[in-house]
């Protein structure tokens, strides 16, 4: 048994640090566990008139409306397929920065990458709608400008639904292309160099020591990160899509997602039950994909499992 010494020292050193610990507690709970009483609005037809807990109980008439509108099914793949591409497409290119910029052995040269390429993630997405209008315009965008000096017809980019998930994919990658890649390079700076000098003893090349090294020794967090993006791909970014694609209708076909139309039937009709109930389909299919995500790496290999 410990001295009670030793006991009280442990246990005021645990409660410093819940102490610490405290404020960021107390924002998780406010923000994300008590607004989860909402969710019973999925439930209700809602009138300002009764209030949340006075409204008429519908049942499951919420979902049955969402699904049976005719665009619900177009609205998940168009939502899950662009999340998709934005989550493999900014993964690699990440691991493929920091794999250059982990080669780079003069920190004044590595800063300055890392400084250029971190630049676009504290731009807003106001900013990047923009800068996004000026590259694509059909009268006088830098594209349409580049093509006709080649010689092509210029291209009404907002008016072809069909270039659109190619762009927004481009646009996901320069916007988090340096804030990843820095995540990737942290984990990997902190390998022990021990290991790559073992590796060119034994003749091993830089691939080699990419591939049975870096790559193996980054292979948690690469999962860690890629669990939270899959528990979020029935989730848009509503800023990125609100900003950019600005609610055209000539390319919805390809860029209108589940936020964008919940966030147009609560301007236009005020139908907080429907969003209520989307919101609540998006949170169940997120929570189904990261247990499912996690059982999958857990069968694979038990050791990088996230629980």
């Amino acid at each position: 048994m410990k001295p009670r010494k030793t006991r009280n020292r442990q246990t005021t050193y645990q409660l410093q640090l819940w102490l610490m610990a405290l404020p960021c507690i107390l924002l998780v709970f406010l923000f994300n566990y008590v607004p989860m009483g909402g969710i019973i609005l999925a439930f209700k037809d809602y009138s300002f008139s009764d209030g949340i807990f006075n409204s008429a109980w519908i049942g499951f008439d919420n979902f049955k409306f969402f699904f049976q509108s005719g665009v619900a099914w177009t609205l998940i793949y168009n939502t899950v397929f662009l999340n998709f591409l934005f989550i493999v497409s900014v993964t690699f290119f990440s691991i493929l920065v920091a794999l250059f910029l982990n080669e780079i052995f003069k920190w004044r040269i590595a800063k300055l990458f890392q400084s250029v390429l971190f630049f676009p993630h504290f731009i807003s997405w106001i900013i990047v709608g923009y800068f996004s209008y000026s590259f694509l315009n059909a009268d006088n965008g830098f594209l349409n400008v580049v093509l006709g000096y080649w010689g092509l017809a210029p291209v009404n980019w907002y008016a072809s639904p069909e270039y659109w998930p190619l762009i927004m994919t481009v646009i996901s990658i320069w916007k988090g292309l340096g804030y990843f890649s820095i995540i990737y390079l942290a984990g990997m700076v902190s390998i022990n160099p021990e290991l790559y000098e073992a590796a060119r003893l034994d003749g091993g090349t830089k691939l080699d020591e990419m591939f049975r090294i870096t790559l193996p020794m980054i292979t948690p967090l690469i999962y860690i990160n890629l669990f939270f993006a899959l528990g979020r791909i029935f989730y848009a970014n509503f800023d990125f899509f609100n900003n950019v694609v600005k609610n055209n209708g000539l390319i919805m076909s390809t860029t209108d997602v589940i936020d964008t139309y919940v966030m147009r039937s609560i301007l236009v009709t005020g139908d907080f039950n429907m969003a209520a109930a989307v919101g609540l389909f998006q949170g169940v299919c997120g929570f189904i994909l990261i247990v499912g995500s996690n059982w999958l790496v857990r069968r694979m290999d038990n050791e990088n499992a996230l629980f």
